[in-house]
């Protein structure tokens, strides 16, 4: 019989089956677009779903044949953990840049392929040279399993050892580059939340504790020889690794497909940090009749937010004009109601470039380009909930209506800019 299933695999196989189906498709679709990021995804799939699988076959019966499905258990590359380190990185980086590029990539997947490589030298030794060639049979595991095999095995502590260290030195490196990232999102995107791949980050963590427990696995295996049935909860883990790589990374594919990301490519905007700070905020644009008809208890918005011209801070005379432009785009087409707007669409419209944009934002208004539009969209917001005609509007209906593209975000960032949350302000 070629599968022999019993309790331990049969509840493997929900894990490999939707893995190896995703991995396949992933492949297939970055064939045809040429997308980096869903073949990326795919290797992350594959690493874990190629882990389960073996201990699936195993359970149904496999590694006890003595027969060529032992020999198959022992020789294909089930475990390439040294390829996650650099594949999450350069994941990470393929979604975050459109321009990304295979060929000064693949130095990160080195050490993943270089294990690859040597299952393949030890398959090439032990079935083709050792029984192939010289026809001596397989000495070991009852003549399934040759010399190499064996003495490979003795290499997979340090292996395991070197794994987590390299995912510990590329998800500190990848925390890092985050952080960085999350600046360039305030700086270029007005409603940059889908962008923010936040799920990517616990997905990392549940990587980091599986590869943490396949190490802890290995060291007690070699000490006192582990029995099938207590392995199975560190595979079993690694199966609902599977599916959260499918469920958060498909997501972060779709979000970063539709938008025109470019972090760590050619910059396109001037780092907030590098600008000398202001020294007193601007008021918030909403028309003096506005005020008067809110609460007049509401606190004064903390951030600093576009204002006119003549109460401009001091700044570049080239990038005065500039500023004027900008406020005058503002206050008569409303860019600011459209949810998706970006740095580079504002600049389009004011016929500039949107690094000289992002500096004119940041010198002459004292906010990153994200706090800059939405401190509009919150003034349109607070005008409407002290405006009687909107009285029937719910807060979501209000947010959607003032360029803000979820509730969430609308309640966010409308208690960031005047500290309160929007249903504290009263109603006209």
């Amino acid at each position: 019989m070629l599968f022999s299933f019993g309790l331990h695999s049969s509840l493997l196989l929900p894990f490999v089956v939707p893995g190896a189906v995703a991995t396949l498709w992933l492949l297939s679709r970055a064939w045809r677009r040429g997308n980096a990021s869903d073949a990326l995804l795919a290797l992350l799939l594959l690493v874990p779903t190629l882990s389960v699988s073996q201990w699936m076959l195993g359970y149904a019966g496999w590694f006890d044949s003595h027969d060529g499905h032992s020999t198959v258990m022992f020789y294909l590359p089930w475990r390439a953990n040294m390829l996650l380190g650099g594949a999450y990185y350069l994941y990470f980086r393929s979604l975050t840049n459109q321009d990304f590029r295979w060929r000064p990539a693949l130095k990160h997947l080195l050490p993943g392929l270089l294990e690859w490589g040597a299952f393949a030298a030890v398959a090439a030794y032990d079935l083709g040279w050792y029984r192939g060639v010289l026809g001596w049979p397989l000495p070991d595991f009852y003549g399934t399993k040759g010399p190499a095999a064996t003495a490979f095995d003795e290499l997979a502590l340090p292996a395991a050892l070197l794994s987590s260290a390299l995912l510990l030195g590329y998800g500190l490196r990848l925390l890092a580059d985050y952080r960085r990232y999350a600046r360039y999102l305030n700086d270029n995107f007005s409603d940059p939340e889908r962008l923010r791949f936040a799920g990517l980050r616990q997905l990392l963590a549940l990587q980091a504790l599986v590869l943490v427990l396949s190490l802890v696995f290995t060291v007690l295996n070699q000490m006192y020889d582990l029995s099938y049935d207590t392995a199975w909860y560190f595979f079993a883990l690694r199966g609902v690794l599977i599916y959260g790589l499918i469920v958060v990374g498909i997501q972060a594919n779709y979000a970063a497909a539709t938008s025109s990301l470019r972090f760590g490519a050619t910059p396109s905007a001037i780092k907030t940090a590098e600008l000398e700070p202001l020294a007193t905020p601007i008021e918030l644009p909403i028309a003096a009749e506005s005020v008067a008809t809110a609460a007049p208890a509401e606190p004064p918005v903390s951030t600093a937010a576009p204002a006119p011209a003549e109460a401009a801070p001091e700044l570049a005379p080239e990038l005065q004009p500039w500023r004027d432009k900008l406020l005058r785009l503002m206050a008569d087409e409303q860019p600011w109601l459209e949810p998706e707007l970006t740095l580079t669409e504002l600049a389009h419209r004011l016929r500039t470039n949107p690094a000289l944009l992002s500096k004119v934002i940041n010198a002459g208004c004292g906010q990153n380009f994200n706090d800059f539009v939405n401190t509009y969209r919150v003034a349109e917001a607070r005008r409407k909930l002290a405006d009687p005609r909107f009285a029937h509007y719910s807060l979501v209906g209000v947010a959607l209506e003032s360029g803000f593209n979820s509730k969430s975000t609308f309640n966010r960032v409308f208690k960031k800019l005047l500290g309160q949350a929007p249903s504290e302000v009263g109603r006209g």
